[in-house]
């Protein structure tokens, strides 16, 4: 990015008074709400005590700044190349599964996951398990909006309401009686997290007693053999947003429990989860996260196959969904400038209780809660709101089974896909992988074997270039994604302007980007074939 450019962005942003770009913030629609509208939608003040904040956390970086206004004075895009990759790797999560023997017979080979903000903090959420009582592993992806409350808590808890979903009735009667008796749970998840990765623990009992209530209401229904995979995510997912609605309702003696529990719902969050037991492939989608297989043809070409729909104003199928679920007097109010109500670019969504709730019920809520204006909660209802709920969390569930050419998942936040095609993106992890193959020749060795021959085999690996490149290829992504120029290749300077960029600034150039890709076992889902 030439100094011209950098200069442009600043006198740009200097005197603009409307934001550009594909935010979704509920204010950019409210006319005349004096100056505070850009303060509430990029306001950084924690609501709780020093010390006891947990939207979220951020990493600091002595020698690489970020500017936190266009105001300054004196304002540099300059960074080394490596403070650009300490920024990019900070969030870098990888984990690869093994059995007990040290073999590997998943057909998940390993994960590979990162995350940058442009929001501060990052209201983009991710989480990664394995099923403990169950088969399979599961990867989600949450991008929150109006705040990181929503998909903070939807990050935690809706890979459990799946993995309860799942259980057969005999598990679930365990796990009651064991609770009844005070005695340790067996757990359900084992989870895959990054040191940064946060969680609400204030209210993590309360959580755990809804989580309960749910698999009580599972007993009740006395059905046996259960639910299929598509139906248990399904009723997860609408059984945690009716919690997260329920929960702001019910009385809360705790000030900082009810805080969470309103930030929580009045916020929103998109999810994509990704359910993989051997061959067979669930992923569960609500909103505009994206999940994309990357397949290599018998002819080593790559081709992409798209898991999800995007769910907004430019799906087809949505339009004519909400069509049918509201009176004909409102088609033409549904959707203004592309959003919902002209408020939200995502059609569907966990939270966002302000397009689900009547407006006496939002009424009686909000004059009965603590300051609302400190915790970011918008006291507004939309013109032409007659008939909600006009959001939902209900989820559309795509079933895939993985065939041996179908090399790796893509799940990530619309942040990456504003930024990059599906096929660009699947191009780029096959470049990664191909280049990362070249540059790991296998380690023959001559006899007698000595650590001197060792030795040189290892600087011959170094010598090709393996330790300049992205080990992780969710870095690789989000580096392409925002440092990219017109033909494709990844522009130093631009990449460290578009890390400098101050707060106020940022979300006009960028969105908060989350990144999982997960690669398969080529040779396990062969056996499976084999076999069967």
């Amino acid at each position: 990015m030439s100094r011209t450019v950098s200069s442009w962005i600043l006198s740009s942003a200097r005197s603009s008074i409307t934001l550009q770009g594909k935010g979704r913030w509920y204010s950019i629609c409210i006319p005349n709400r004096n100056k505070i509208k850009w303060k509430l939608v990029f306001s950084k003040t924690c609501p709780y005590p020093a010390g006891s904040c947990s939207l979220g956390r951020t990493v600091s970086f002595p020698k690489a700044v970020r500017h936190t206004s266009t105001e300054e004075e004196h304002f540099s895009f300059q960074l080394s190349p490596a403070q650009i990759n300490d920024i990019l790797r900070a969030g870098e999560l990888s984990h690869r599964t093994l059995d007990l023997n040290g073999k590997n017979a998943n057909s998940v080979l390993r994960f590979e996951s990162n995350q940058l903000g442009s929001n501060s903090p990052i209201e983009d959420r991710r989480s990664a398990a394995t099923c403990l009582q169950t088969a399979g592993m599961m990867f989600g992806v949450f991008d929150g909006h109006a705040g990181a409350a929503c998909a903070q808590a939807v990050s935690e808890r809706l890979l459990h309401y799946i993995a309860v979903s799942l259980l057969p009735r005999q598990s679930l009667e365990e796990i009651e009686l064991a609770v009844e008796a005070m005695k340790p749970v067996r757990p359900i998840l084992q989870w895959h997290r990054h040191p940064n990765d946060v969680e609400y623990q204030e209210i993590t009992s309360q959580y755990f007693e809804n989580l309960r209530v749910y698999w009580q209401h599972l007993l009740d229904l006395d059905t046996e053999p259960g639910f299929s995979l598509e139906e248990a995510m399904i009723c997860a997912f609408k059984r945690l947003d009716s919690d997260i609605s329920l929960e702001v309702q019910a009385p809360q003696e705790n000030e900082l429990m009810r805080n969470i529990a309103l930030q929580v719902a009045f916020s929103g969050a998109t999810a994509c989860v990704a359910h993989i037991d051997g061959v067979h492939l669930h992923v569960a989608n609500t909103g505009d996260c994206r999940a994309v297989l990357g397949v290599c043809e018998e002819d080593g070409t790559w081709s992409t196959l798209p898991l999800t729909r995007d769910h907004n104003a430019y799906d087809e199928f949505e339009i004519r969904r909400l069509k049918r679920e509201h009176p004909r007097s409102e088609e033409k109010t549904l959707f203004v400038n592309d959003r919902l109500l002209g408020i939200l670019m995502p059609s569907r969504a966990f939270g966002d209780v302000q397009l689900k709730w009547s407006k006496e019920l939002q009424h009686s809520i909000l004059e009965n809660s603590c300051d609302v204006e400190a915790l970011n909660i918008y006291q507004y209802v939309p013109p032409n709101y007659h008939t909600p709920p006009y959001l939902t969390a209900e989820p559309e569930v795509t079933y895939h089974k993985l065939r041996s050419k179908d090399k790796f998942l893509v799940i990530a936040s619309d942040g990456l896909w504003e930024m990059l095609s599906n096929e660009k993106v699947v191009k780029l992890v096959a470049g990664h992988l191909t280049e990362l193959n070249m540059q790991k020749p296998p380690l023959t060795f001559k006899k007698p074997v000595n650590l001197g021959y060792m030795h040189n085999l290892l600087l011959q690996r170094k010598s090709k270039g393996l330790a300049s490149l992205d080990q992780n290829i969710a870095t690789h992504l989000i580096r392409h994604a925002i440092g990219s120029n017109e033909y494709g290749e990844v522009d130093t300077e631009k990449l460290a302007a578009m890390l400098t960029l101050p707060e106020d600034l940022a979300r006009m150039y960028r969105d908060d980007i989350t990144v999982t890709v997960v690669y398969f076992n080529s040779e396990t889902i062969e056996d499976y074939y084999r076999n069967h």
